[in-house]
């Protein structure tokens, strides 16, 4: 009897402080200033929450207004459901934070639309010529050849122009592109008019090239050009030609 006297008391003691305390069963009611509730809330209205806190003779009713209540945990087992199929939340406790809403998916960034710009297509620029101008001596100075001082490589076109007129003794007088009747036997191109404007590329090549008044022609080597008139005596001659030289600087081949 004594046994079972003390296992009344002790059971009444501990049903004591678990109606006592805030953490008795229920619904959790976490307020802002800290204090954890546990309780059943009965109703809510006009901004105010009713809670029934406690069993039997130590059931009290609270209230609180909402601006003073975080969050909500609803204990499972009283949270209504619509129907019985209802799916239940796996965990034990559903909880609900006063005044949070639905959280907003999150907007996905995307980059503007590129715009394309189709290429600008512009005419390929053809490089000017260069233009060399020489006064070509008619006499028998540096061997009768004037440099132009251009070194020309093979492939390049070059364009010769002569001007003026030169005096091949014996008061013979001719222009860049000779006198064709003019016999002279010595001359460098035989089959050219005497005294007319040629030219070489290289100091050791006798590819000679007849010029006359104007000529165009691409470089078969590289080498620096040369300039001369045709014919075989040039002691007694006297006078220049006044030539332009106009070069191609891209290569034909």
């Amino acid at each position: 009897m004594f046994y079972k006297s003390n296992f009344f008391r002790a059971a009444s003691a501990l049903c004591l402080v678990l109606t006592m305390t805030l953490f008795a069963f229920g619904d959790t009611i976490r307020l802002k200033d800290g204090s954890i509730i546990k309780g059943k809330i009965v109703s809510f209205g006009n901004g105010k929450f009713v809670i029934l806190v406690g069993e039997g003779t130590r059931r009290r009713q609270l209230n609180y207004s909402a601006g003073d209540v975080e969050s909500i945990a609803f204990d499972d087992d009283s949270m209504p459901t619509a129907n019985n199929n209802s799916t239940r939340n796996t965990e034990n406790s559903t909880i609900i934070t006063v005044g949070q809403t639905k959280p907003k998916p999150p907007t996905v960034q995307t980059a503007p639309p590129k715009i394309t710009t189709p290429p600008t297509t512009t005419a390929p620029v053809t490089p000017k010529p260069v233009e060399v101008g020489v006064k070509v001596l008619a006499d028998n100075t540096a061997n009768g050849w004037t440099n132009s001082g251009w070194v020309v490589r093979k492939g390049q076109k070059i364009k010769i122009t002569g001007a003026g007129r030169i005096s091949l003794g014996g008061g013979r007088y001719v222009t860049p592109g000779g006198i064709a009747s003019l016999p002279d036997k010595n001359k460098l191109m035989p089959t050219e008019a005497t005294g007319g404007l040629i030219a070489v590329i290289g100091d050791n090549n006798n590819n000679f090239i007849f010029i006359g008044d104007s000529y165009e022609f691409t470089a078969t080597q590289d080498g620096a050009l040369f300039l001369g008139v045709n014919e075989g005596n040039l002691d007694d001659n006297s006078g220049v030609f006044d030539v332009k030289i106009e070069i191609n600087p891209e290569l034909a081949y």
